[in-house]
C-alpha cells in the first residue's frame, strides 16, 4: 500500500506507522479541519518510539487491513508522538483519568470533531479476551453513540472538561513549612521496601523527586534514616536487572518488586534524574558502586545516544521482534563469546545459569552474587568489554533520535552537578557542548523549540522546555563561572513569562500560540520528570541570588503560594514542589569574591548541589551594601544560609564547617558572635 501523510513527518514514532492501511494524519489543525468538515469523531492514538505495548498494538491492529478499514470509514485517525507534544498528550491522558481509567500507553481517546475527549482506554486487543471488548467492536460501538446519541456524547465532553479544568490547581489556603516537609519525609520512608528499596511492590520505578525529597530531609536533618531508604535503592539499582551491565544505563523500570526483570527501554530522562542522584551518593558514602554506575552511564551517553552533539530521546524495549533481546543471554552464548573458564566465572558473578532467570534466557545482574574483588576487576571489565563487542552484533533496539529540549536540560544539568561533584570536568565540558547545541539549532530569537530531528523543528516549546534549559544554564553558571549562561536563564525565563504565564503567577505547559491546543492546562503533579513548574520555583529562587534580583524570589513566592493547595492533597506527586520549598527555607548561598574566586567557588562545588548557590564576584563592591565583606584585597567566601551570614572566610576548605555551623546554630556566627541578618536574604 501507499505511504500514509505520516511519511512527511520526522518524529521516530510517527514514521513507524507511515506505512499502516491506517489514514492516519498528525496532530494539527488540517486534521481537526478535517473531522469538522466530514463529521466524523476522531480516534487518537498516542505512543513513543519505545513503547512495548504501543508495537502491540501496532502489529494485531494499525497494520491489519480490515481493522484499518474500519479506522477509515469511522473516523478521523490522528496519531501523536507523547514525546513530541506533550501537551497534547497531557490533555487527553488527564480526560482518560477524569472518567475513572488508569493511564498509560498507547493512549486511545475517541473525540468530538472539534478535539473534546469523550471516552477511550489504553491498549484494546485485536481479539477480544480477558473481559476486553475487541478493538474493532470497541469503535463500531463508539461510533454508534456518536451518530445515535449525540445528548450522550455532548453531556460526557462537558462532563471531562469541567473535570479538566477543575483539576488546573486546586485553590484555598495552605502552607508547608519546615514541619510538613518532616513529615512528608518521615511518611515516605514507610512506603519504602527495606530490603530492594523503592516503594513496596511491584512494579518498581525510581521515582527520582520522591528520592530527591528523601535526600533533601537528610541533608536538612542530620538523619541518617533519610539517606538509608535511597542509598538501598541505589544499589539495589546498581546491581538489579534494571541496570545495563555491559552497556550503561538504566531501563525504565523493574516490573518486579527486587529491580531484577526490566522493561527495557531507555530514556534520557530517567537516566538524568538517576546520574544527579549517583554522584550525591557516591559523595556522601564513598561507595565504588555508585560512581561505577555514573561512569559508565556517561560512557553510555556518549556511545549509544550522542547525536549532532545533543541527546537521542530514547531506546526502545525491543530488537530483532522481541523484547529485551538484545540485553539477554543464554549461557551457552557467553561460552561461546568468553570461552568455557571465562564464561563459568562471569555466570557465577552474574547470575547466569543454564535454565535462566528469565524466559529460558539470562538478564545479568548482581543481587545476591559474590563481589568482585579490586585484584579481579579488571579480568571482568575485559570479559564484559567482549560480552558488549559480541552484543553490538545482533539486531540493535531502534534510537528515537529526535532531540527534546527539555530531556537535555535535565542530562545538561546533571552533568554539570556531577561533573563538579565527583571532579569529572570532562562531563562538564560535555554538558557545555550539548548546551551550545540546544542554544543554537533549537532557538528563534530568544524563544525554545521543543523537539528536533531531521533539520525540523517543533515550535514553539513548552514550559518544560524552558523550565528544564533555564535549569542546565544555571548548573553551568555554577560550575563555570562563566556570565552568559545566566544572561541566557534571564532571557529564556523573561520568554516563558510572556508565553506560559497565567494570572495567579503559574504557568501553562503549551504556549499561547502553540497550535491545535484545545485546552491549555496548568499540571502541578510529577510525572516521570519532575513538574516543570516546580523546577521553575528552583530557578527563580537560584535566579534571584546570582543576578542579585529580589523580583525572581518574590516570583517564586508566588507560585509556590498558586501550588501549595493542590500539593497539600497529594504530597507524594508533589515531591518536587516540596523539594523546590526546601531549596527556598534552607538554601545556602555562597559568594565567593576576589582574585582567587575560582579557588573558594571548587570547594564550594564540593558541597551537595541541592541546597548551595554559588556565585562568584570580582570585586566586594559588587555585593549588595551591607554584606559583612570589608576585608581589602584579600579574596574570601560568605557562607549565607536563611537569614543570616557568615564572617568573610579566607580559607577555601573552611566553607563547608562554616556552613555546618550556620545550619546548626543560625543566630550565630561560627566565631560565636550574633549573625548579622543578610540584607539580600529577606525572611521566607
Amino acid at each position: 500500500m501507499s505511504e500514509n501523510r505520516l511519511a512527511a513527518e520526522t518524529s521516530p514514532y510517527l514514521l513507524q506507522h507511515k506505512d499502516n492501511p491506517v489514514h492516519w494524519w498528525p496532530w494539527g489543525a488540517p486534521a481537526l479541519a478535517e473531522a469538522e468538515r466530514t463529521g466524523r469523531p476522531i480516534l487518537l492514538s498516542v505512543g513513543y518510539a519505545a513503547c512495548h505495548w504501543c508495537h502491540v498494538m501496532a502489529h494485531e491492529s494499525f497494520e491489519d487491513p480490515a481493522t484499518a478499514a474500519v479506522m477509515n470509514e469511522l473516523f478521523v485517525n490522528i496519531k501523536v508522538d507523547r514525546e513530541e507534544r506533550p501537551d497534547v498528550d497531557h490533555v487527553y491522558m488527564s480526560a482518560l483519568h477524569a472518567i475513572g481509567e488508569q493511564g498509560g500507553w498507547p493512549l486511545t481517546m475517541f473525540l468530538t470533531p472539534a478535539g473534546a475527549p469523550v471516552w477511550g482506554g489504553t491498549y484494546f486487543p485485536k481479539a477480544a479476551r480477558f473481559g476486553r471488548a475487541a478493538f474493532v467492536d470497541v469503535c463500531r460501538e463508539v461510533a454508534r453513540v456518536f451518530r445515535d446519541e449525540p445528548d450522550t456524547v455532548a453531556a460526557n465532553a462537558a462532563a471531562i472538561r469541567e473535570a479538566l479544568l477543575t483539576r488546573r490547581l486546586a485553590t484555598g489556603t495552605s502552607d508547608l513549612g519546615r514541619a510538613e516537609l518532616d513529615a512528608a519525609a518521615g511518611r515516605i520512608i514507610g512506603l519504602f521496601d527495606p530490603v530492594n528499596g523503592g516503594t513496596r511492590g511491584a512494579p518498581k520505578f525510581p521515582q527520582c523527586p520522591v528520592l530527591e525529597l528523601l535526600w533533601r530531609a537528610g541533608l536538612r536533618t542530620g538523619r541518617a534514616a533519610y539517606f538509608e531508604p535511597v542509598e538501598t535503592t541505589l544499589t539495589a539499582m546498581c546491581e538489579g536487572g534494571i541496570r545495563d551491565h555491559l552497556g550503561g544505563g538504566f531501563a525504565r523500570y523493574a516490573v518486579d518488586a527486587a529491580w531484577q526483570v526490566p522493561h527495557f527501554e531507555k530514556m534520557l530522562s530517567d537516566n538524568a534524574q538517576l546520574l544527579a542522584l549517583l554522584a550525591l551518593a557516591h559523595a556522601r558514602t564513598g561507595a565504588p558502586l555508585f560512581r561505577e554506575c555514573a561512569s559508565e552511564l556517561v560512557t553510555w551517553l556518549d556511545r549509544e545516544m550522542t547525536v549532532d552533539g545533543a541527546f537521542a530521546a530514547s531506546l526502545d524495549a525491543d530488537s530483532d521482534g522481541a523484547e529485551g533481546r538484545f540485553y539477554t543471554w543464554t549461557l551457552d552464548d557467553i561460552v561461546g563469546v568468553l570461552g568455557l573458564d571465562d564464561a563459568a566465572a562471569f555466570a557465577a558473578a552474574y547470575n547466569v545459569s543454564a535454565g535462566g532467570n528469565w524466559e529460558g534466557t539470562n538478564i545479568l545482574n548482581r543481587r545476591g552474587a559474590p563481589p568482585i574483588l579490586d585484584s579481579d576487576r579488571s579480568r571482568f571489565d575485559l570479559l564484559r568489554a567482549k560480552l558488549r563487542a559480541g552484543r553490538a552484533g545482533r539486531p540493535a533496539p531502534g534510537r528515537d533520535d529526535k532531540i527534546l529540549a527539555d530531556w537535555n536540560g535535565l542530562m545538561i544539568a546533571a552533568l554539570a552537578d556531577a561533573g563538579a561533584l565527583l571532579g569529572e570536568p570532562g562531563w562538564i565540558d560535555r554538558a557545555q557542548r550539548t548546551f551550545r547545541v540546544i542554544a543554537e539549532t533549537m532557538t528563534r530569537g530568544d524563544r525554545l523549540g521543543h523537539a528536533l530531528r531531521a533539520g525540523r523543528l517543533m515550535f514553539p516549546g513548552l514550559a518544560t522546555d524552558y523550565a528544564m534549559m533555564i535549569k542546565a544554564a544555571l548548573a553551568l553558571a555554577e560550575v563555570t563561572g562563566a556570565r552568559g549562561y545566566i544572561d541566557t536563564a534571564v532571557a529564556w525565563q523573561a520568554a516563558l513569562e510572556r508565553h506560559h504565564a497565567a494570572p495567579d503567577g503559574s504557568y501553562f505547559l503549551a504556549a499561547a500560540d502553540a497550535e491545535a491546543v484545545v485546552l491549555r492546562l496548568r499540571p502541578s503533579e510529577d510525572d516521570a520528570t519532575p513538574n516543570f513548574q516546580a523546577i521553575t520555583v528552583h530557578n527563580l529562587i537560584r535566579l534571584a541570588v546570582v543576578t542579585g534580583e529580589d523580583r525572581y524570589r518574590d516570583h517564586a513566592d508566588r507560585l509556590v503560594a498558586a501550588l501549595v493547595p493542590a500539593a497539600a492533597a497529594n504530597l507524594f506527586a508533589h515531591a518536587s514542589l516540596l523539594n523546590a520549598i526546601d531549596l527556598r527555607l534552607h538554601g545556602a548561598e555562597i559568594v565567593c569574591v576576589g582574585p582567587d574566586r575560582d579557588r573558594f567557588a571548587a570547594a564550594a562545588l564540593q558541597l551537595p548541589f541541592l541546597g548551595r548557590i554559588v556565585r562568584r564576584l570580582a570585586e566586594p563592591d559588587a555585593l549588595v551594601s551591607g554584606h559583612p565583606s570589608h576585608v581589602p584585597g584579600v579574596s574570601f567566601a560568605l557562607v549565607c544560609a536563611g537569614q543570616h551570614c557568615s564572617l568573610p572566610i579566607t580559607v577555601p576548605d573552611r566553607i563547608a564547617a562554616s556552613l555546618a555551623t550556620l545550619a546548626e546554630n543560625p543566630g550565630q556566627h561560627p566565631t560565636g558572635e550574633a549573625a548579622r541578618t543578610s540584607p539580600t536574604e529577606p525572611a521566607p
